[in-house]
């Protein structure tokens, strides 16, 4: 492990008026607690009954994790520092996109080059020679915890496929629409930068408050300072094992354990045992079941399931609580009430299914339905048949648009004295050690925001001006406008909770009323409107995240715009090299996996929301016109074997553990975290590179791979689908006249 980093406690002007000890009268005051927070709002994260006396953070989550202690002489952005982080900005975005298109898939996450950068950087200090060249020092001196938060963050701002290549495929794929590699640059810059501007200007409502505590952020910090091994009053004084050793022994207990429900022994995974006991039953298997039921079962042992949802470590215990209580009220009581009660003819369907059906249980055809020019043909429509999803994923429609509802009504009644209040507040007074810490850096200047929006905007102006997109200006004026809107409300729920609320439901429906008959238009504005959104708020995360680890803001913005550039640039060119090289890319029998199934759905989407359009689909007179207006809940869709392990793990280490043994939980809770989620990606990456991916997967598919633990929870009426009411060869279901 590293050795200690030498830090330094920068006083500033304010740090007097929060003295070392607080009057214990004045600590039960609901005004001084909401000074020592910065927080106007009932804040549910504070735990009044461990408050801090002394000049740091009033969140135990934040004091265990980040220290309240800074270096400014710290090195930051040192020449190894850029050079790792735009190679990573290079190559996983790069192997990303390559295995995006594949079937079965592998994501290289941002934690496993947060974990690799740390010995490339050790690696660097001990053997890059100490030269200077034009100015600049080659080797600065030990690797510091502030460049690996520079390199992190570049690796990760563009990790994951860009959502706007998906576009560019699904125009080549279903619309036989190949444009030049300027539109495809300039679509994918504008959608991944244009949240960027935004989310500086919500930086001041999202980062600099105390109780705007981003509790994924924390698991990053536990692992930075437990890898460079910092030392902080935070961490409390319990004595055992150090959180190094603690956090090395969880990791390789997590890399082995996933080798059973990863690859060996798939049941443990989805555990979904009582529908075991009769697998052919329907009924079972929708109540029981996980891939196709409710999954009432309940066991899983795969930390990637528990986790799917964000870590149980992570979030706090009030939200998870309040999330589960949603699930179990509107998945586990509500949906098998409509279902089995042949609501939407849900009896015809699987209970839970993500695929959309005809009236003959196959999967929708919508080539049926098109003109040559890519528009409905309401004739063969009406000959053809209406479009079905499952009883789930109507309800998980429903609770979208209520939960996009209830953000803005939640944000006005609750925060918005908190939005007042930090509109008018500097850093330099908010009261929190790390904000006054961070107050003397430099801040982003407001004109830098300013020309990445200018730029941005002008570039998707140009995109959808000069190439035929079908998409008015005014569309991708309102698309910004639902983005900009939900940026602050979405980002203090995210902040506060660890949990996302989505536009993509919300944007396919107005583009799909505005704008029907026109899928390109459909994808684009999706695109603005959702992804704005999210890379607002990622910028945003990455912000506290250095906040949090003090790294100046400029070195900040500019290796997150910069490295955003050359990921999105790179993957369109490793998309370009595919399309153009590997034989029936995109095929539904391509030999090398590569099948795209995500730009099939993609495509699916555009053809149901921009040329079906929710007209036909939901409107009054139609099958699920009551669940968009009568739908209520705040949590996104998902299934059972995410939501309730992940709640039952969440209750043990974030209520019975935090109550009962605080000092365990205050120096490991969120070393464990980013250990069990380290080991698994590690081992994800080495299950598929080792043994899944050689030789197109048949190494041991007819040895381990058919023995009863990896073919269990694959065969039966789970596995299949199949409905409680089964349809006989020609039998149709639904109205007779739509």
């Amino acid at each position: 492990m590293a050795e200690p980093q030498q830090v330094v406690h920068q006083e500033s002007p304010t740090s007097k008026d929060y003295e070392k000890h607080v009057d214990e009268v004045a600590i039960q005051n609901p005004d001084v607690i909401a000074e020592m927070a910065g927080a106007q709002f009932e804040d549910p994260n504070l735990d009044k009954g461990h408050l801090a006396l002394e000049d740091d953070s009033p969140y135990p989550e934040v004091r265990s994790a980040v220290a309240n202690t800074d270096d400014p002489d710290m090195p930051v952005a040192t020449l190894r520092a850029w050079f790792i982080g735009i190679l990573w900005a290079v190559i996983i975005p790069g192997v990303n996109q390559f295995f995006f298109f594949r079937f079965p898939a592998v994501t290289v996450t941002g934690i496993v080059a947060q974990l690799l950068s740390f010995p490339i950087g050790r690696a660097a200090a001990a053997w890059v020679p100490n030269w200077t060249i034009f100015g600049f020092r080659l080797n600065p001196g030990p690797f510091t915890v502030k460049e690996h938060v520079l390199i992190t963050i570049m690796a990760t701002v563009g990790y994951q496929s860009a959502y706007a290549t998906d576009i560019i495929a699904v125009q080549r794929v279903y619309y036989n629409q190949i444009y030049n590699f300027s539109y495809q640059w300039f679509v994918v810059m504008s959608t991944q930068l244009i949240g960027f501007s935004i989310g500086g200007i919500a930086r001041r409502f999202l980062v600099a408050p105390p109780s705007m505590i981003w509790p994924l952020s924390l698991v990053n910090c536990a692992l930075f300072n437990t890898l460079h091994s910092t030392q902080y009053a935070g961490i409390g004084t319990r004595g055992g094992l150090s959180r190094e050793r603690f956090f090395l022994y969880a990791f390789i207990g997590s890399f082995t354990w996933y080798f059973f429900p990863g690859y060996l022994f798939q049941a443990l995974s989805y555990f979904s045992w009582v529908s075991w006991i009769r697998p052919d039953d329907p009924t079972i298997a929708a109540l029981f079941g996980y891939i196709h039921g409710m999954g009432m079962s309940v066991i899983t042992f795969d930390w990637s399931q528990i986790a799917y949802i964000g870590s149980p470590l992570a979030t706090p215990w009030w939200a998870e609580a309040n999330i589960f209580a949603g699930f179990v009220f509107f998945f586990w009581f509500l949906t098998p009430v409509l279902h089995f009660t042949n609501a939407w003819y849900g009896l015809y369907m699987p209970i839970s299914s993500r695929t959309s059906y005809d009236n003959q249980l196959n999967e929708y055809n919508v080539t049926r339905i098109l003109t040559p020019e890519l528009t409905i043909d309401l004739e063969a429509y009406h000959a053809y048949s209406p479009l079905f999803i499952s009883t789930t994923f109507a309800i998980s429609y429903g609770l979208s648009f209520a939960s996009i509802t209830a953000t803005l009504v939640h944000t006005l009644l609750y925060f918005r004295k908190q939005i007042m209040t930090q509109s008018r507040r500097a850093l330099s007074e908010q009261p929190d050690i790390h904000a006054r810490l961070m107050s003397r850096y430099p801040q982003v200047p407001e004109w830098w925001y300013l020309i990445i929006f200018l730029s941005m905007f002008t570039l998707g102006i140009i995109s959808i001006e000069v190439w035929p997109s079908e998409m008015p200006v005014w569309a991708f004026v309102l698309s910004l406008i639902i983005a900009f809107t939900y940026v602050i409300p979405i980002g203090m729920i995210q902040a506060i909770t660890n949990q996302q609320i989505g536009l993509n439901v919300i944007t396919e429906l107005i583009i799909g009323y505005a704008l029907p008959g026109h899928p390109v238009a459909m994808m684009l504005f999706k695109t603005w409107g959702y992804i704005t959104m999210a890379q607002a708020l990622a910028f945003t995360s990455d912000f506290k995240l250095g906040h949090y680890m003090k790294v100046p803001p400029k070195y900040m913005f500019i290796g997150q715009v910069v490295a955003a550039v050359i990921a999105g640039t790179t993957q369109l060119g490793v998309q370009a090299w595919m399309f153009t090289n590997i034989n029936g890319m995109c095929s539904p029998t391509q030999k090398d996996g590569f099948i795209c199934p995500n730009t099939q759905v993609f495509g699916t989407a555009s053809i149901i929301w921009g040329v079906i359009g929710p007209g036909l689909q939901f409107s009054k007179g139609q099958t699920y016109y009551p669940v968009i207006f009568n739908g209520t809940g705040l949590i996104p869709p998902a299934t059972a074997i995410n939501y309730v392990p992940w709640a039952a793990v969440g209750f043990i280490f974030q209520y019975v553990v935090r109550r009962r043994y605080f000092s365990w939980w205050t120096k490991y809770n969120y070393v464990l975290s980013a250990a069990l989620d380290s080991g698994v990606a590690i081992s994800i990456l080495v299950i598929f590179f080792a043994l899944q991916f050689p030789k197109n997967g048949t190494i041991g598919a007819t040895t381990l791979g058919s023995w009863w633990g990896n073919t269990i929870p694959f065969t039966g009426a789970d596995s299949k689908g199949t409905p409680v009411k089964v349809l006989i060869p020609g039998q149709k279901f639904g109205p007779d006249k739509w």
